[in-house]
């Protein structure tokens, strides 16, 4: 299935292929699941307290330390991990029309949506990071920080035909990537050996990439029904999103006036 597996590709390559392994794992899976889950506060943020926000502005309260800890924590591993597997995807030689076995249909499935998150990936750097300022295109960078989730959601209902899919296959895919490279990772370094360990390793990431697709799914839901959403007002930087979130805002963030004339009932509260 592909022309360079295994140690037989040297010793650099082994060490390469183990690395790709763990950065899927460790801090790739991690911050996928820390995302969505912190994304799906959105649902219970309705008629009470902004969860969601909160959540954000602890984040968002590191200050300086946030763009280094996003670019060598998040950003560096997530473009390790991705371009390799692209290098990955382009050496292999699927024969899933030869040998039609599930084993097959696995490893393909984990090339082709391993391909669409890191297209998604890019997609949503620009759509909702401050990075998407540098970036071509009139609908990028629409997340604020200070005002999270009516930002958030403004940006998946302004373009509802184009979000909606966009962000239901990539959830999707990134859901299964995570869970079927969580499943290699187990055996790639030797946790599970046996072919019984493997079997019950296997329910259990199929179980993990379920419950994540669930989460993300909910947290796109209801940010596609929050009802108050607004756009980014102020333009974002580096230095904007490492500003700690002011007491006006920790105390009490209200949204905008809806077109009715009235305000939604949540607040956010220390």
């Amino acid at each position: 299935m592909s022309r360079t597996l295994g140690p037989s590709g040297g010793s650099y390559d082994f060490l390469i292929r183990r690395l790709h392994s763990l950065t899927g794992v460790i801090p790739v899976g991690i911050f996928l699941t820390m995302h969505l889950c912190t994304n799906s506060l959105v649902a219970l943020s309705r008629g009470g307290v902004d969860y969601y926000q909160l959540s954000v502005n602890r984040f968002h309260a590191l200050g300086p330390l946030l763009v280094p800890l996003e670019v060598f924590g998040i950003l560096l591993p997530i473009a390790f991990h991705g371009l390799l597997g692209l290098k990955i995807w382009w050496e292999s030689q699927p024969n899933v029309g030869r040998y039609p076995y599930w084993c097959n249909f696995r490893y393909t499935l984990q090339r082709i949506t391993g391909v669409i998150v890191f297209a998604f990936i890019l997609m949503h750097l620009w759509h909702m990071h401050w990075l998407g300022e540098h970036m071509p295109g009139d609908h990028g960078a629409m997340f604020d920080p200070k005002v999270a989730t009516a930002t958030a959601a403004y940006a998946l209902q302004a373009k509802a035909w184009w979000t909606v899919p966009a962000y239901a296959i990539g959830i999707a895919c990134a859901c299964y990537h995570f869970a079927t490279g969580l499943w290699t990772f187990m055996i790639t370094w030797g946790i599970t050996v046996g072919e019984r360990s493997q079997d019950r390793m296997g329910y259990v990431c199929a179980g993990v990439g379920v419950i994540l697709l669930v989460i993300g799914i909910t947290a796109q839901v209801a940010l596609m029904t929050w009802p108050t959403p607004a756009p980014r007002t102020e333009p974002l930087s580096a230095h904007a999103i490492t500003t700690r979130p002011s007491a006006a805002i920790t105390e009490a963030v209200k949204p905008p006036i809806s077109a009715d004339g009235r305000r939604s009932e949540w607040i956010i509260e220390k």
